[in-house]
Order: structure tokens, then C-alpha cells, then sequence
């Protein structure tokens, strides 16, 4: 990661003029347009991004530790076989986390450099660090992207928002978007005991229908096995993603546990990872 490298990915958010480094920190366009980039590296182009809120460190955490045991590699290979038939040299991952994926894309593509892209600061710290192939961007992905047009070889988007025009326009033509999305079986078991959120009906129809005029669908896997989680790394999951934002905090850190014995979870997960080619202009 480097400030040269960053500034390749970028375009002045003002008057969309290509940024490149104009000092010690600092982007600047050929307008004077001028961004300060944080002492980790990466710009922040949030501005008054209509008070969402990012994944916190205590999210992060949670997902370090269940991702990085394993239980998600699966679904990190398939991403990864996709994204490596492209031979892509620039990935542009939205909704980065803590990296893990993108660091599976990135190990079957050695050529490639990637932009991890996230509205948390701290995923993106998370993304970026240790790895200077990896430049960082906090943005909100329902705002105009401040990415230059046809950038990224490969788009990736696991359990992730979409905006389908900004990627279009970022994507080169005939790009990759990949996109990873929970099939209606997911964490059902702990849907049914009020510890998650539930599955948006029809998922895979609805995100075909919203992309349809940007992108054709061209491939598409199912990913589908039972694990056996303890108590700790169901408190992980669950802590990890969404419901952590909208559960009872009272009852996140009591229900996994009420079995003193902890004898272990049985949860379904259920994935579909889907290929879309961008259409031309």
C-alpha cells in the first residue's frame, strides 16, 4: 500500500478528475481539489454519509476469530477458483471487513493488486495492513464512489450492499462481478431460536432482477453443509454480522450458553456465489 498506488484507484469525489499524490499524505486533482489520506493509509470519503454506521472492532474481532478457524474456507475457495479464472490485475472489494476473502482472492492471484473498500475505518485498517498489494478506501457504497471509471478487473461483494450503476461504471467492460449472498437455509437453526435475522425471501431472484440491467448472470454455486459450532463460536457468528446490530444484546450473550454442558450446535450454512458479466455500454 502505498500513496502512489492508492491514487491509481481514485478520482477527485468533486469534480471526478483522476487524484494523484500532491505531498505526505495528501491527494491532490488537477482542479486543487486536495484529501488528506489517515496516517494508516487510506482515504476517507464518507463526508456526511447519512449517519450509517460501520462495522465495530468488537464485530471485527468476532469475525477474525470465526473466520480465521476455518468454518467459511469453502465458500473462500469457490470465490477464490471464480476470481482466478479471470487472471485479474485489479480487484475492487466492497464491503472488505476484515479482508479474509479478498486475502483468498488474492492468494490465487498473484499478479493482482485490490482496493478493500468499506464504510467501517477499522475493517479497512483491518484489509489493508500487512499487505502492500491492498490500498484502503472508507466510503459509502449508496454514494457515488470516488473510483475511477473501469478500474477493477473484478468486483467482489460477499454478504455485502450492491449499488449496480457505481459498479458498472467502475467495472471494466466485460468485467467480473462476483457476489456472494445467504441461500434461504442459512443459519436456520439459529433463526429459530431468535438469534438471527432472517433470510430476504427469494434472494437470488431479487439480485438478478436489481442487476439485470447492468450485468447478465453467468454462473452460479450452491454451497450447503451442516456445522458444529460450540457455544464460543456460535457467540462469534452471531456477533459477527448483522444481528449483532439488531438483536437484544442480553439475549446474544445468554442463549448460546444456556446449556451448561455446551454440547455443540448443530447450524446449517448456505451459500450461493454467483458470476456476473458486465454489459457493455
Amino acid at each position: 500500500m502505498s500513496l502512489q498506488t492508492l491514487s491509481e484507484w481514485l478520482r477527485c469525489p468533486n469534480c471526478f478528475q483522476p487524484l494523484s499524490p500532491g505531498g505526505p499524505l495528501v491527494l491532490v486533482c488537477p482542479a486543487g481539489h486536495s484529501f488528506d489520506i489517515n496516517k494508516r493509509g487510506f482515504l476517507s470519503a464518507l463526508g456526511g454519509s447519512r449517519g450509517l454506521i460501520g462495522d465495530s472492532a468488537a464485530m471485527l474481532d468476532a469475525r477474525d476469530a470465526f473466520l480465521n478457524a476455518g468454518w467459511f474456507e469453502p465458500l473462500r475457495n469457490a470465490l477464490a477458483v471464480l476470481v482466478s479464472a479471470e487472471a485479474p490485475s485489479r480487484v475492487l472489494d466492497i464491503g472488505c471487513g476484515t479482508g479474509y476473502y479478498l486475502r483468498g482472492v488474492l492468494a490465487s492471484c498473484p499478479d493482482a493488486r485490490a482496493l478493500g473498500v468499506d464504510l467501517s475505518p477499522a475493517a479497512v485498517a483491518r484489509t489493508a495492513r500487512d499487505d502492500d498489494r491492498v490500498d484502503g478506501l472508507v466510503a459509502d457504497v449508496w454514494s457515488p464512489l470516488p473510483v475511477r471509471d473501469g478500474a477493477a478487473d473484478v468486483i467482489l461483494t460477499v454478504f455485502a450492499p450492491r449499488n449496480p450503476v457505481e459498479f458498472h461504471r467502475v467495472l471494466r467492460p466485460r468485467g467480473l462481478l462476483a457476489v456472494v449472498i445467504p441461500q434461504a437455509d442459512h443459519l436456520r437453526e439459529l433463526r429459530e431460536a431468535g438469534l438471527a435475522l432472517d433470510v430476504q425471501a427469494d434472494k437470488a431472484a431479487q439480485l438478478r432482477a436489481s442487476l439485470a440491467p447492468w450485468f447478465e448472470l453467468e454462473s452460479r454455486e450452491a454451497l450447503s453443509r451442516p456445522l458444529s459450532l460450540s457455544s464460543t463460536d456460535v457467540h462469534a457468528l452471531i456477533g459477527m454480522g448483522p444481528s449483532a446490530h439488531h438483536r437484544d444484546a442480553h439475549q446474544r450473550e445468554t442463549k448460546p450458553a444456556e446449556d451448561a454442558d455446551d454440547v455443540p450446535w448443530t447450524v446449517t450454512t448456505a451459500f450461493e456465489v454467483l458470476g456476473f458479466r458486465r454489459r457493455t455500454d
